[in-house]
């Protein structure tokens, strides 16, 4: 995938005339790629790790930096950034946190027990029939935390904020515990995930059936140990038979749980967004609060 960018680094030719500039920048620039995706380290932290010690090495602006979020935006399929948000929208992406503060994840029917405040802060929603905006920070400090004895075993993770806004308003406090992606997971969103299946969840995702919502779950599945849910070719075609008039569906990537999904939505060429199963996914909901399984769960 990163053959135009090793394209565009040869016309550029030698940066300052020099081989040896040229050399030890794109060495730096592999550095930065193969460490990819980070651990939710701020990005000086980051860099220091991973650069010998050098924390401001990837700042706003120098070199590296550009040459890095060029490959970065071609890997996930976007316009190279024109903006300050648009750049620590690409290292977001990437998992390197722009602050412990900026990054924050959506959680909805998170019945957890412990006096941490993570615990304190999940349960105050859960029980006033709330979403929670849980910070990086929140995630990553989380003190005394583990699922409640009453929460089910399964955690479902979506990637639209309107399926947990839907979920809330159907099942108020006794919503299924729900986190959100909002599209590609940041730092807070991984971590979270991962601390969940820690403490014993079985993670069950469920995204948009076009090229884009292919390739964020291939990328949670891949980062955590979330299962597909009803993401499989079979699925896909019993929304498009819903909803068949759907846009394009974008460029198209493999799906790794389920080879034949890329091959259903080359055929029938419609994206099916996550707003148009909603009442699927719902069901499936109502289930979990019955310690019923979703389809490709364990």
């Amino acid at each position: 995938m990163l053959l135009d960018w090793v394209a565009s680094c040869r016309a550029a030719g030698l940066i300052g005339g020099s081989a040896e500039r040229t050399r030890t920048l794109l060495t730096d620039a592999l550095k930065v790629l193969t460490a990819l995706p980070g651990q939710a380290e701020p990005l000086p932290v980051f860099a220091a790790r991973v650069l010998d010690g050098h924390a401001h090495a990837l700042d706003d602006g120098t070199p590296l930096t550009t040459l890095v979020l060029r490959a970065l935006a071609i890997l996930y399929d976007m316009a190279p950034p024109q903006s300050a948000a648009d750049r620590r929208a690409l290292w977001t992406r990437a998992g390197v946190a722009d602050d412990d503060l900026s990054a924050t994840v959506l959680v909805g029917g998170l019945r957890s027990a412990g006096d941490g405040l993570l615990a304190r802060v999940a349960r105050v929603c859960t029980e006033a029939g709330q979403a929670a905006s849980l910070t990086l920070a929140q995630v990553r400090a989380p003190g005394e935390f583990t699922l409640g004895a009453a929460s089910p075993a399964v955690v479902h993770v979506v990637e639209n904020p309107s399926i947990l806004a839907v979920a809330i308003r159907r099942f108020g406090r006794h919503c299924p515990p729900l986190v959100c992606t909002s599209g590609w997971p940041n730092s807070a969103a991984i971590q979270l995930l991962r601390m969940l299946a820690d403490h014993g969840a079985v993670l069950c995702y469920h995204g948009d059936f076009d090229g884009e919502g292919i390739r964020i779950a291939a990328y949670v599945l891949d980062k955590t140990s979330a299962h597909p849910w009803r993401m499989t070719a079979a699925d896909y075609r019993a929304a498009v038979v819903r909803n068949p008039h759907g846009p394009q569906p974008g460029r198209i990537t493999e799906a790794p749980w389920d080879p034949e999904l890329a091959e259903a939505m080359a055929e029938h060429g419609t994206a099916v967004v996550e707003e148009l199963v909603a009442d699927v996914l719902l069901e499936d909901l109502a289930g979990a609060a019955q310690q019923k399984r979703p389809p490709g769960c364990p």
